[in-house]
């Protein structure tokens, strides 16, 4: 046990009695219990496995690769269509872990199995998203923005695609690339600090 995954719990307000149900659940499958992006996540040889995560109107566990589980019982959910690998278990009560206890078990034993075979998920190439028009024209008109652009990793130029093609007016995606062309040109990614 993790002390800094024992403050986190600590300072949850919402949801606490099922991160800890799930945590006991984990930590029973002989993960190593970590902190990461502010979570309890759970890792076998140093490799990600499962992230417990609170929202509004759930909780979950986020399986990492998630997409390569057999899901036996079609309970692991597609957070967006954006997301490529990580699938979610959600929860609204200690009462719906406590029922599925042994499926939980069964699905981190073979997210494990998934980590010691070393399949990977072959994630969608950068350049099979579709660059929106109003960041297109900005790497056309401005050369060093478009060689800044081509230099940031594959996951921080799809980050931005995402971002500045999510709204539905030209003028907000408009606003979005002109918003983080320095942060491109710094060679900074959307959510760096």
């Amino acid at each position: 046990m993790n002390p800094k995954v024992d403050v986190f719990l600590s300072k949850a307000s919402k949801w606490r009695e099922e991160f800890e149900k799930l945590r006991m659940i984990i930590l029973g499958c002989g993960l190593a219990e970590e902190l990461k992006w502010g979570k309890p996540c759970y890792t076998f040889q140093k490799n990600n496995i499962v992230l417990i995560h609170g929202f509004k109107e759930y909780c979950a566990l986020l399986f990492f690769k998630g997409v390569l589980l057999r899901d036996a019982r079609g309970i692991l959910i597609r957070q967006t269509e954006n997301v490529q690998a990580g699938r979610q278990i959600r929860f609204t009560n200690v009462r719906e872990i406590v029922e599925l206890e042994p499926v939980l078990k069964a699905y981190v034993d073979e997210a494990i199995e998934v980590e010691k075979a070393g399949l990977k998920v072959s994630l969608k190439k950068v350049s099979e998203f579709i660059i929106p028009e109003e960041l297109q024209k900005k790497l056309d008109e401005i050369p060093r923005l478009k060689t800044a652009f081509e230099a940031l990793t594959p996951g921080r130029q799809r980050g931005y695609i995402l971002y500045f093609s999510a709204p539905k007016q030209s003028k907000t995606r408009e606003s979005r690339v002109a918003k983080c062309m320095r942060r491109i040109l710094e060679g900074k990614g959307l959510n760096d600090p």
